[in-house]
């Protein structure tokens, strides 16, 4: 089931003192980014972060989860969404620890 626009709206909303937040949508999920990186993904009514030391740290016992069924790549699923404060300093956190985005090929005209 795609994540509806009202938890969008949401994790948004939780997300709003910090500047630098911006969300894609992708095949009716959501990618979210923190200051141009790749921090979070909204899949099926999920919050998913991208499993680095400072979140792992942050989210002791955290289940590890895939975007899809059967998908290879884990992240960690974030139960506290109610939490503004963690989800905050979760962001914070995990920033340094993001990978670059990868830079743009350009056009070969």
């Amino acid at each position: 089931m795609p994540t509806s626009k009202e938890f969008l709206s949401f994790i948004s909303e939780q997300l709003s003192d910090l500047d630098g937040i911006s969300c894609r949508q992708m095949m009716g999920e959501y990618l979210i980014y923190y200051r141009g990186r790749l921090a979070a993904y909204l899949c099926d009514g999920r919050l998913l972060v991208r499993p680095v030391p400072s979140a792992i740290k942050m989210l002791p016992g955290a289940e590890y989860d895939s975007v899809y069924e059967g998908g290879r790549k884990k992240l960690l699923r974030v139960d506290g969404v109610d939490d503004k404060e963690l989800l905050t300093n979760l962001f914070i956190a995990m920033y340094d620890e993001l990978p670059e985005p990868k830079p743009k090929k350009a056009d070969k005209k």
